[in-house]
């Protein structure tokens, strides 16, 4: 299963020992993540998250071209962070016949704020 990040104006993710991913970005900038699913094998990925903290702009699915009767593509999940600090989003892959997540992707966003900067 292959993954990365985008951050609205350029960043990548880094990521910690404990395979939390990092992404810095301003208040002012989206970040983007982009996951694949399988959806011939009932694979999709759910956000969970503090709105309070983050707001999510967009949820894109983008079908790779291939078997008619294979569905598998990148899920593209846009956010734009609400307040600074640092916000947890956890995705889980859900299955539809099954209690537990397939996997996890954690992912820590951390958002200044650009105009407390300028003020000095």
């Amino acid at each position: 299963m292959t993954m990365h990040t985008t951050a609205g104006h350029g960043h990548g993710g880094a990521a910690h020992s404990d395979g939390v991913k990092v992404i810095e970005t301003t208040l002012e900038h989206p970040i983007q993540i982009h996951l694949w699913e399988d959806r011939t094998r009932g694979e999709l990925w759910v956000p969970t998250y503090d709105p309070t903290g983050l707001e999510l702009l967009a949820d894109d699915y983008l079908r790779i071209a291939g078997n008619n009767a294979v569905d598998n593509g990148q899920r593209t999940f846009e956010f734009k962070a609400v307040k600074p600090g640092t916000h947890r989003i956890l995705f889980e892959k859900r299955m539809g016949w099954k209690f537990t997540a397939e996997d996890r992707r954690v992912f820590d966003v951390t958002a200044s704020d650009p105009s407390s900067r300028r003020s000095g």
